[in-house]
């Protein structure tokens, strides 16, 4: 499995795709991992940065409204954790907005790589030189991904009122959405198409394949979402452990500490979140070279002409 080249343009069906998602996780999650840690060195440093200020700003604030004399907090000391937890935010939303167009990219240009060499014969800065080369596409699809929430989440509110179904129908909308937006940058990557054309060809391929496309990424995320868990559980009971220390000791939540502790947990779950961002790519890649051979056919017609010239 290791050296074995796992063709991706065949079209495969429900089960296969599953199947051949985790093969290539196997065979590639090593080679990837230093890819992400490559170009992700100043943004890990960044939600480093972040988990500090929004764990010194929240602690803080319970330290100070839970001190063993009863006494409130000053206005002062209120204000100035206010000011970390706000900064902390905008830091977060700014750096994910990064991180995610960065990740969106260096995942499928590895995927394309990969495709391309026939197996991982192939080196980290080919990789980033392609994500480098559609930085400008790159930023332009991610603003339009702005508007296209913002419908999301008012189409999100509609159904909310809709007792049972509108639940269903909601996760499905998402479902389908993460689906069309992989698929839709996969084909602005892999084809070289303009930022519009690329949406046009993602919605064709997976309206055409709706519950196919709804089904993997549900089902994908899922498990995920299952192993991301399993990952966590270590540091989580860690912490957890810490935290009954502090409570049952009255040990001071907002010391030294206790910060670093919980920094650490916070840092580890963001950076855990993105390269989750990364898998789920790897998922509509796949898909995508599923449903653009059920299409197109482009693959199996070159074998068949292959195997005419050979003749």
């Amino acid at each position: 499995m290791k050296d074995k080249y796992l063709e991706l343009r065949i079209n495969r069906d429900f089960g296969d795709i599953l199947t051949v998602y985790f093969d290539f996780l196997k065979q590639n999650i090593k080679k990837f991992t230093n890819v992400f840690l490559s170009y992700n060195g100043v943004f890990l440093i960044g939600l480093l940065i972040t988990s500090y200020l929004l764990v010194s700003g929240f602690v803080g604030m319970i330290s100070e409204n839970s001190n063993s004399y009863g006494i409130s907090a000053t206005q002062t000391g209120e204000d100035t954790y206010w000011i970390y937890i706000i900064a902390g935010g905008i830091l977060f939303f700014l750096i994910f907005l990064m991180v995610a167009g960065l990740n969106f990219s260096l995942s499928s240009s590895y995927m394309i790589k990969y495709d391309e060499h026939k197996g991982i014969g192939f080196n980290k800065t080919e990789v980033w030189n392609l994500t480098k080369n559609k930085l400008g596409h790159t930023i332009v699809f991610i603003l339009l991904l702005i508007p296209i929430y913002g419908l999301f989440f008012i189409v999100s509110i509609v159904f909310a009122f809709i007792p049972l179904l509108g639940m269903f129908a909601q996760y499905i909308i998402q479902f389908f959405m993460t689906a069309w937006i992989g698929v839709s940058f996969f084909s602005m990557l892999s084809e070289d198409k303009g930022v519009t054309d690329a949406f046009g060809e993602g919605w064709n391929l997976v309206s055409k394949n709706f519950w196919k496309s709804v089904g993997v990424n549900f089902i994908l995320g899922l498990l995920n979402g299952l192993l991301m868990f399993i990952v966590l559980i270590i540091p989580a009971i860690l912490i957890g452990i810490y935290t009954f220390h502090v409570v049952e000791n009255n040990v001071d939540v907002g010391g030294i500490v206790a910060t670093v502790v919980y920094t650490l947990g916070l840092c580890a779950l963001l950076v855990l979140m993105v390269y989750a961002q990364c898998l789920s790519q790897f998922i509509n890649g796949i898909l995508f070279y599923t449903l653009h051979e059920k299409t197109y056919n482009l693959n199996t017609r070159s074998k068949i002409e292959q195997i005419g010239q050979s003749e």
